[in-house]
């Protein structure tokens, strides 16, 4: 099977570095009311920056020169007081617009992404990282969806204010507007040149932190096996490794972010006492030396505030091209044009087109490699007609589970075909097959909620007698009438509630109100106790007539009554047959068969 590699992450910052802000900028504008809001406040508060010090000149030359006049004074408090509470209005206006920008741009991101997430088939999440998936839908999410409305709205502010005060300059002096000019290019220069190691540095601490959030998802699934086999030590330790990484990958980022700052502020203050010593030079009034002063401070704050700025933008890039990764992830298996025409997609299907599966299967020369060099099946030939009871038997990796996923669609063959009732399955929909499939997972995996509604899972449309009746034939009633709440007790989250056992009864109820043509059982039985066992297999034999079905089998006992067994190994049938014509050629069958029936005998008297 296929692992997942990390360095994936570095070619998808290559391939998408150069258009994730496009992205971005589409998922905001499609709540436009709220972006323009945002411009327009950002615009009004910049205005109120810049003509602002007009006033403190105005105040200086007016009130406090060589011939004072203070008639204008009451007017002048008025103006004052009326621009605090603009301003504060201003405040308010870009603070209201930028939080929504930032929810709902949370909001579209995480939903276009989990939204793909449902398009992509088996084989993504079976050589994927779920702590990289994880990631992206929660702290890349977040952190992307903050800069974009508290940043751009930093940027805008600077940039607007950086025009308007340069323009203001210009008018009242242009030689020592020069100083500004000349010192602009060399501190853009410093924050290319920081900004591309900063970028470097998140990334790495980015991909750090995804094998943080795998280590702990994996910790927490797998608690009880950590306590069963006392490797909590081992599982610290390695832990404490992977948070080392973290850290000091973190460190350097935060270090060159924290170099940034100092260097770009002493360049600006730099320029000021330039200002102000050619200022003194040429013999400018003091009103309007402070007014240049005044202008130059505010002109290279928001010169500093854009360079940390851009840093968190460095940082959120790479957020942003994972996440634009994940949400324009192709699917490696999808249906034609032609089939979503006429079948429609996963989302909107049209169910009116769909034709009635009869369950005849068949492949033709099919061969299939997980890695692209690792042949699992070669030249593989398989014809099932329609209601037959199909046992796969064999040692792990004989390609059992690699046929069942090939059915049912989860991987599709690297050459080859498979035909349901005759016809290749590509030119019907992956919605149309999966619709008609019941499929029962060796590990139960039940969804927070009550036992119906998890049943209701199988068939949204079934009634609760449908789920009942269900329920009852799989024998599940028997320790659900024992629950306080029955039938509505809650499961908890995964069925943690529930043991392994009674998990595996609902979801084999779950496959059955589902109604389904093609009925897959993987080792369905192996997570149940031999007595409840035995109460379900009546009922699995009666939810087999009438539908082709497939059981992947480890307890052999379960497959005596199959029509067909094929018996696995590297990848071929090596023999095939019911459970009695098997016995009597005494080959591989038989062996396997003699093998478990002492290993059970054994068992069975050591009890």
């Amino acid at each position: 099977m296929e692992e997942y590699d990390e360095t994936l992450e570095e070619e998808n910052y290559t391939r998408y570095n150069n258009h994730p802000w496009k992205k971005i900028i589409k998922t905001v504008m499609r709540h436009k009311k709220y972006a323009i809001g945002l411009l327009i406040s950002i615009a009004f508060l910049a205005s109120l920056d810049v003509f602002y010090p007009f006033f403190n000149q105005y105040a200086l030359q007016h009130f406090f020169g060589d011939n004072p006049n203070y008639d204008t004074v009451p007017l002048f408090i008025t103006f004052y007081v009326g621009i605090a509470f603009v301003y504060g209005f201003a405040v308010f206006a870009f603070l209201f617009f930028a939080g929504r920008v930032e929810v709902h741009t949370s909001y579209e991101l995480r939903k276009d992404a989990y939204m793909n997430l449902q398009k992509l088939p088996f084989s993504y999440f079976d050589k994927t990282a779920q702590g990289w998936i994880m990631a992206r839908l929660t702290s890349d999410a977040r952190k992307l969806s903050e800069i974009i409305s508290w940043g751009v709205l930093d940027i805008l502010w600077s940039l607007l204010n950086m025009v308007g005060i340069l323009i203001v300059l210009m008018v009242v002096n242009i030689q020592l507007s020069v100083i500004i000019l000349i010192v602009l290019p060399i501190i853009l220069l410093i924050t290319i040149f920081i900004n591309s190691k900063i970028l470097k540095a998140y990334r790495n601490a980015r991909s750090e932190n995804s094998k943080i959030t795998a280590a702990l998802n994996e910790g927490f699934m797998g608690a009880k096996a950590t306590k069963s086999l006392v490797i909590e030590d081992k599982n610290n330790e390695e832990f404490v490794s992977k948070a080392g990484r973290y850290k000091r990958a973190s460190l350097r980022a935060v270090a060159l972010s924290a170099l940034f700052g100092p260097i770009v502020f002493v360049t600006c203050y730099f320029c000021v006492g330039t200002t102000i010593y050619v200022g003194a030079s040429l013999s400018i009034s003091l009103p309007l030396l402070y007014l240049f002063v005044d202008y130059s401070i505010k002109f290279f704050d928001p010169v500093m505030n854009i360079s940390q700025t851009l840093g968190d933008f460095k940082q959120a890039q790479a957020s942003a091209e994972r996440i634009i990764s994940l949400i324009e992830q192709e699917a490696e298996i999808t249906d034609t044009p032609e089939v979503i025409e006429k079948y429609g997609t996963i989302f909107e299907p049209k169910y009116e087109n769909f034709e009635e599966l009869h369950g005849d299967v068949e492949f033709k020369d099919v061969t299939f490699t997980y890695t692209g060099n690792e042949i699992i099946l070669k030249n593989f030939n398989l014809k099932i007609k329609a209601g037959s009871n199909v046992a796969l038997v064999g040692h792990t990796g004989s390609g059992k589970s690699t046929i069942v996923n090939l059915i049912c669609r989860f991987y599709e063959p690297t050459s080859g075909e498979i035909l349901i009732d005759g016809k290749n399955y590509k030119d019907r929909s992956i919605t149309w097959l999966h619709s008609n499939l019941g499929y029962v997972l060796q590990t139960p995996q039940l969804f927070t909620g009550t036992i119906l509604e998890n049943v209701k899972y199988g068939n949204l449309n079934a009634t609760d007698e449908e789920c009942i009746a269900a329920l009852k034939m799989v024998a599940a009633d028997e320790f659900i009438e024992k629950l306080d709440d029955k039938y509505n007790t809650f499961v908890g989250e995964g069925g943690g509630k529930l043991s392994l056992g009674e998990k595996q009864l609902i979801s084999f109820a779950r496959a059955i109100v589902k109604n389904p043509k093609i009925l897959v059982l993987d080792e369905a039985t192996s997570s149940i106790d031999t007595q409840t066992e035995n109460k379900i297999q009546r009922a699995i034999e009666i939810a087999m007539k009438g539908r082709t079905s497939f059981m992947i089998a480890h307890r052999l006992s379960t497959v005596v009554n199959a029509d067909l067994i094929l018996v696995m190994r590297d990848g071929e049938v090596v023999e095939s047959g019911n459970h009695h014509e098997l016995l009597n050629k005494k080959g591989y069958y038989f062996e396997l068969y003699k093998n478990q029936f002492v290993e059970d005998s054994v068992n069975a008297l050591l009890v």
